[in-house]
């Protein structure tokens, strides 16, 4: 239930702090006090788009803030500590704020929230119904959504819709292969030769660079070697090496040390040198020995990388892309083979297909059970709404194969006189008919409503006298079991509200603001007599309005 609501520099309200009470509550006021400024306001702490013409005049930003009691709302709670949006035990509490520039954030219970998480929390908080809901009623889809929200059955028909989405994708797979099963074939084939082809060169990566870098090393082989040689030469072989020329001065210092000991650290030197070189000749020596100039076995690595290129070339990819190309037939393969059976696809959608009826036969059922129901509630309102002896009824109409929304269309069909024939209700001609018929609707499916707040924003349009008060009735009657707010210009409405609130505006410094203020007693039997009487207000007219009023306690 809405509790609180706080609204702040939006439109032509400055400041206003409302506190509100359970059952019927009717909002009245000379048109274009700002009646609807109070809506507006819900609609966007509760996540509706806004811009900066929102924001009063001469204001950096508008705020809204609305506190509600949801100690009987356990869906709502649960999805607050799934959000992680929990704030006191059994309030939730929504803020908005709108700058002029028409920037806006949104907060629930004090966090951060998205305008998608606001609209969410609605959901389970309240309903606006405005007064041009019944141009809504005239799509297919909403009268739809009308019974299948009213009987529960959202959730049922979002699973239907699941499976025929999944049956149909599905179908369109096996007829598309039944009608390129020639290309499909072609392709298979292509991809299995280029699978054999790709398998059969062996190749991976990693073999790629061992093998540059082997053929790189036997196709220097002789420079190599020569380079070997050449070192073995020069250290050791050849005349005047390095070895011999260093052994022989190595000797002669060895020699002068008994006649200056200061030659010690240099003969350390020379042996150590004598050592190193003698080292670089032993693996000189290995390495000639070890390494291969084998010019078959550089043919063959050279065959080898021709093969390799080619392949690459025929691929369009980098050698070291081979494996990549390979993987990607492979899967192109396992796809094709999963869907190229095409009596194991008609199979499997064959399975799909009955998924679907069953589900949506189980949906039929209960839509069925419910449009009885509801179509028998509406009737009943209709005789109380000035449409004696008219008959409404909630129509399913077969489909052959069924679609996304199961095996029937919903149509919403109206008889509006004794023994005339049902009819679409897009055919309905009156306007008023039209806005008698969507009120007994909308009352007839608040009922079902699972949020504890209803508001009517102007609903009663087009209807005044007997049927006014009638409809005044059925709204004190709906605020026995939910919380209604009303947004209306009927006296007769008005009257039968448990609280009645007056909506005014006042020039005040040149700067025109809108109030709010709560009727009791006199004040509220002024307000009535002024929507009976106008401009000029009689005694008579106060007298008329005090009869409204003790009629409806």
């Amino acid at each position: 239930m809405l509790k609180f609501l706080s609204i702040r520099d939006f439109v032509i309200v400055d400041t206003l702090e409302l506190e509100f009470s359970a059952g019927f509550t009717a909002l009245t006021g000379e048109t274009g006090a700002g009646k609807s400024i109070l809506i507006d306001a819900l609609s966007l702490a509760l996540g509706e788009r806004g811009d900066g013409g929102m924001v009063r005049d001469g204001c950096a930003r508008a705020e809204i803030s609305a506190e509600f009691d949801i100690s009987g709302l356990p869906r709502l709670q649960a999805w607050l500590n799934a959000q992680d949006l929990a704030g006191d035990a059994g309030v939730c509490l929504l803020r908005r704020t709108l700058d002029a520039a028409g920037r806006s954030r949104g907060f629930i219970n004090g966090s951060s929230a998205t305008l998608q998480q606001l609209r969410e929390a609605g959901d389970h908080l309240l309903d606006i119904h405005g007064q041009h809901a019944h141009q809504s009623l005239l799509r297919a889809d909403a009268q739809r959504e009308l019974l299948d929200g009213h009987a529960g059955l959202a959730g049922d028909s979002a699973h239907v819709a699941e499976h025929y989405r999944a049956w149909q994708t599905l179908h369109r797979r096996r007829v598309q292969l039944e009608q390129n099963a020639e290309a499909v074939a072609a392709e298979r084939e292509l991809l299995l030769f280029q699978r054999a082809e790709l398998e059969g060169l062996n190749f991976t990566a990693e073999d790629w660079l061992a093998l540059q870098a082997d053929h790189a090393r036997l196709s220097h082989a002789a420079a190599l070697l020569e380079t070997a040689q050449f070192g073995v030469d020069v250290l050791s072989e050849a005349d005047n090496a390095c070895l011999a020329q260093l052994n022989t001065l190595a000797s002669r210092v060895r020699a002068e040390l008994e006649f200056d000991a200061a030659l010690q650290d240099t003969l350390v030197l020379l042996e150590s040198a004598q050592n190193e070189l003698q080292e670089a000749v032993y693996a000189l020596r290995h390495y000639q020995d070890k390494l291969d100039a084998d010019p078959q076995a550089l043919q063959q690595m050279e065959s080898r990388i021709g093969d390799v290129m080619a392949m690459a070339r025929k691929y369009r990819v980098k050698p070291e892309q081979l494996p990549q190309a390979q993987a990607a037939i492979v899967a192109r393969l396992d796809e094709l083979g999963g869907t190229a059976d095409v009596a194991e696809l008609a199979a499997q959608e064959s399975v799909a297909h009955q998924d679907y009826l069953t589900l949506a036969k189980k949906l039929s059922a209960a839509r069925s059970k419910a449009a009885a129901k509801l179509s028998a509630e509406i009737t009943t309102a209709m005789q109380t709404l000035a449409m004696e002896g008219g008959q409404f009824a909630v129509a399913l109409l077969p489909l052959d194969e069924g679609d996304a929304h199961g095996l029937e269309n919903v149509e919403l069909q109206v008889s509006a006189n004794p023994g005339s024939p049902l009819r679409s209700l897009a055919r309905v001609a009156s306007g008023g008919e039209l806005s008698r018929l969507s009120l007994a609707i909308q009352v007839a499916a608040s009922r079902a409503a699972r949020v504890s707040t209803l508001i009517f924003d102007e609903v009663d349009s087009g209807i005044g006298g007997r049927v006014a008060e009638i409809v005044g009735r059925l709204l004190r009657q709906l605020g026995t079991r939910h919380q209604v707010l009303c947004v209306t210009h009927l006296p007769q409405v008005a009257a039968q509200a448990d609280q009645q609130w007056r909506v005014s505006k006042a020039v005040e410094q040149g700067v025109t603001l809108s109030h709010i203020q709560a009727l009791q007693g006199e004040h509220r039997v002024e307000e009535i007599a002024r929507m009976l009487g106008g401009a000029k207000i009689t005694e008579t007219t106060r007298k008329h309005a005090a009869e409204l009023l003790g009629d409806a306690a």
